[in-house]
């Protein structure tokens, strides 16, 4: 055997090495979508019940809003009467209030001023030693 007909040997040996190698690899990879596509299947068997549910809990939670947008405008339509309501109130009893309100303030100013008159003039007419100050060109 010659040197060229040895090296063709070995490149040979290492050629079925690596078709091994490479069939082993084949063979697992093909285990592994094998797994994979059992998994996908499965996952799309136990989707359709979620996909079920999802679709009642979405057709429950339409139905909720519904509600509460009905509510939501008779909450507005509450807050636009007590707006007029006010409105109405202010329009109506608002000026004969606030006038009612500044006359009682003023005469109860007035009674406090007069009051006040009163205890200024009563005091100034007697001294400290409790007699009696006479007015101008008067007597003791």
């Amino acid at each position: 055997m010659s040197p060229g007909q040895i090296a063709a040997l070995i490149a040979a040996g290492a050629f079925v090495l690596l078709v091994l190698f490479l069939v082993v690899v084949l063979l697992k990879l093909g285990r592994t979508l094998d797994e994979a596509t059992t998994a996908i299947k499965k996952a799309h068997e136990n989707s359709d019940p979620l996909f079920t549910g999802a679709n009642t809990t979405i057709n429950h939670v339409n139905t909720q809003l519904e509600r509460v947008d009905g509510i939501t405008a008779n909450a507005r339509a509450v807050t636009g009467n007590v707006s007029a309501l006010t409105s109405l109130f202010t329009a109506t009893l608002g000026g004969p209030l606030v006038k009612a309100a500044a006359l009682s303030y003023g005469v109860s100013k007035a009674m406090k001023a007069r009051r006040a008159k009163d205890t200024a003039e009563e005091s100034g007419r007697h001294t400290r030693s409790g007699r009696r100050k006479v007015g101008k060109g008067g007597r003791r």
